[in-house]
Formats: C-alpha cells, structure tokens, sequence
C-alpha cells in the first residue's frame, strides 16, 4: 500500500513537470523540428536577446506584473485593514464577494471588463490591461494577508498607541511586520498571475500593445519559434528562482518571531 501511494505520487510530479523538462530539452535543440533532437545548442537563446518584438513583450510583461502586484498589495492589505474593524457576519460577505473574482471563469471576467472600457469609451491598451490585473490580483493578496491578521495580536497594537505613537507610526512598527509573509506571499502570487495570464489581457488590451502571452498567441499561429522555448524557460526559472527566495525569508522571519516570543 505504502508503495502504491508513493507510485501515484510519482505518477502526478511526472504529469505536472514532463512537458516543462520537454520544453527545456526543446530550448537547447539545435533542430527546429520538435521530433529530431540536432545536437545541443544555445543560439535560440542569443537569437533570443536580438528579437525586439519578444523583448518589448517581455517588458510590457514585466512592469504590468510589478505596478499590478504593487498596487494591489497595498489596496489588497488596506482592505485587510478595514476589514478588521467590521463585524463578524459583515467581513464574512466581504470576505465572500472577495472570493467571487476567483471562482469565476476568467473569460466571463475578460468580456465583463472589455464591455466596462468600451461603456465609459476608455482606449484599450497598457492602462486597461494594468487596471484589469489589478482588479483580479486584489482577491489573491486579501486571500494571503487576512490569516496573518487573525493571527495577530490587536494588545500590541493598542499598546503602541497608549504610548504616543500615531495610528500610521504604530501599523507600521507593530502590525506590518508581523504581516509581512502574508504581503510578500500575496505579491509573489499577484506577480505571478499578471505575468501568467492571458484571457483577461486578450480581451483588455487593444492593438498596439502585447504580453509575453498574446505574443506567444500570436506566434503559435504561424507556428512556434523556438526563440520562444528559451524565453518560457527563462520566465519558469526565474519564477521558480523568486519562489524559493520569498519561502526562505518567509521561513527565517516564521522563526524569528517564534523566537521572540
């Protein structure tokens, strides 16, 4: 029985990363062909850095992840905030409309928010895409920060206060660090996610402006590139790469603060 449970485990991993390992392997062939392996290469890499096309989708990719990740940590933890004051039965339906974004189908959000920026006659482009990851980002970062605020505290605040220290001055030495795995884990999902989607931008952007995911859209109709197999190794790399950072310095502050208490 022990080796079965340990068979299915192995079989889901082998599911879950064969095609990244596949795309991996695809990224350092030096055939074009997906079925022929030519020998090891890195040319589609350096071809990679000459296409300014893929570049400038790259970097589209890159700023919408961080303004969209940043601004939505900021309303997502002031939301937290708020919530803190309401009553029980009150954050529980906020806490409930929150979630709505989440479960819902991510086409019906795309054609939902195109239908709102053509109502109010707003041209879509970088500014609509933003405002559309934004708006799908805030749920994921209330989803990390609200356990940290249940965890917490509320004396140490209150003590600060009776102290002297003004309300900003006491959240931000009392409440943020203690919060702050919860922030960071919810900038890093809402980095991710903006730098991951594809239906809600497809719908929000207009013409002159491309992500990494409608260019990639794009390519795949004439026919994938393999430039295009050496930038999505670099993107899971350097995703997987911040991943483990933010656990390690979620992990050392977990500690630290078992330690002071």
């Amino acid at each position: 029985m022990k080796a079965l449970k340990k068979f299915y485990v192995g079989l889901i991993f082998v599911f879950m990363y064969s095609p990244i390992v596949l795309l991996f392997i695809q990224s350092f062939n030096r055939s074009k062909s997906r079925g022929h392996w030519g020998g090891f290469t890195l040319q589609w890499y350096a071809q990679l850095l000459d296409d300014e096309s893929i570049l400038e989708a790259l970097r589209n990719s890159i700023l919408l992840a961080v303004l969209s990740a940043a601004i939505a940590v900021v309303l997502g933890t002031a939301a937290c905030v708020a919530m803190q004051k309401m009553r029980a039965k009150s954050r529980a339906v906020v806490m409930g409309v929150t979630n709505v974004p989440m479960l819902n189908a991510d086409i019906v959000t795309g054609v939902a928010l195109m239908l709102l920026f053509l109502t109010i006659k707003i041209e879509r482009g970088f500014w609509t895409v933003l405002l559309a990851h934004i708006t799908f980002n805030i749920p994921y970062v209330i989803l990390n920060v609200m356990p940290r605020f249940r965890e917490l505290n509320p004396h140490i605040y209150e003590a600060a206060l009776d102290l002297g220290a003004t309300p900003v001055y006491a959240f931000f030495k009392t409440v943020l660090p203690e919060i702050m795995p919860g922030v960071g884990s919810g900038a890093l999902m809402a980095f991710t996610m903006s730098l991951d989607d594809f239906i809600i931008t497809h719908f929000t952007t207009g013409s002159g402006t491309q992500t990494l995911s409608t260019k990639i859209y794009s390519e795949v109709k004439m026919g994938i590139k393999p430039e295009i197999y050496a930038l999505s190794s670099v993107i899971f790399v350097t995703v997987l790469v911040l991943l483990i950072l933010v656990n390690r310095v979620q992990y050392r502050l977990d500690r630290q603060r078992l330690e002071a208490e």
